[in-house]
């Protein structure tokens, strides 16, 4: 009879030590549904809201942020946008300040596509949107919860 207890104390204590192995287990897919909105005179800002899903089940809201300058001008929105994650190996590595550089055109229907990184972190976004901007802007696209 002290077998079975045995038994299953043993293999209670292995799935343990075995459990955080499954997870450590490289990178991962990440994309990023989102909606941003902004304005740009010289100063550019973006703010919006989006969804991160990883192909490992975890999924988090996101709050985004957009600041910059340079030479533009303009007013954008953005529903439905894409973003692409690369180098994650965790959800939470998405989260933080990406720098980016930028040159855009567009009036009425626009489409913008953009990369920057972070660390070891990649991100590109596609969208489209309304509106009119002109010019080109560098600063920083800050993911935060």
């Amino acid at each position: 009879m002290m077998k079975r207890p045995a038994m299953m104390l043993a293999a209670t204590l292995l799935s343990a030590v075995l459990a955080p192995a499954a997870h450590a287990s490289g990178p991962i897919n990440c994309t990023m549904s989102f909606n941003l909105s902004g304005w740009s005179v010289f100063y550019k800002t973006a703010s919006g809201t989006g969804t991160v899903n990883c192909s490992n089940g975890q999924s988090m809201s996101v709050r985004i942020n957009a600041k910059g300058g340079g030479l533009t001008f303009g007013r954008s929105r953005i529903r439905n946008g894409r973003g692409e994650f690369s180098g994650v190996n965790n959800i939470s590595e998405v989260l933080g300040t990406y720098a980016t550089a930028e040159a855009h055109a567009g009036a009425v229907r626009s489409s913008k596509a953009q990369a920057m990184v972070k660390d070891d972190v990649a991100l590109a976004l596609a969208g489209t949107g309304e509106g009119w901007d002109i010019g080109v802007a560098f600063g920083k696209f800050v993911i935060s919860r």
